[in-house]
């Protein structure tokens, strides 16, 4: 599933440049990420960079996008036509 980030965002803007899909913006209080194009890391990483990061924790899987392995996968592969996942 992808990633929101909560309301314990410090907007320290750290988990932004981890993001290789593009997917964390700034928003008016706290950064937010694009579930059309989270992927959980799926295709870089074993692990969502941006949770690793993140001083407070404030990036936490979404129930609301839930997907599965392959359809993170399928996404990243639409992310990243020309790249072999990791």
């Amino acid at each position: 599933m992808a990633y929101k980030i909560n309301d314990d965002c410090l907007a320290c803007g750290v988990c932004q440049p981890e993001c290789l899909n593009n997917a964390i913006d700034e928003g008016e209080t706290s950064y937010i990420i694009d579930p059309d194009k989270c992927t959980e890391c799926v295709g870089f990483r074993s692990e969502a960079r941006c949770a690793e990061v993140c001083p407070v924790g404030a990036p936490v899987p979404d129930p609301s996008h839930k997907e599965s392995h392959q359809q993170l996968l399928e996404k990243w592969k639409k992310l990243h036509p020309n790249k072999k996942p990791s």
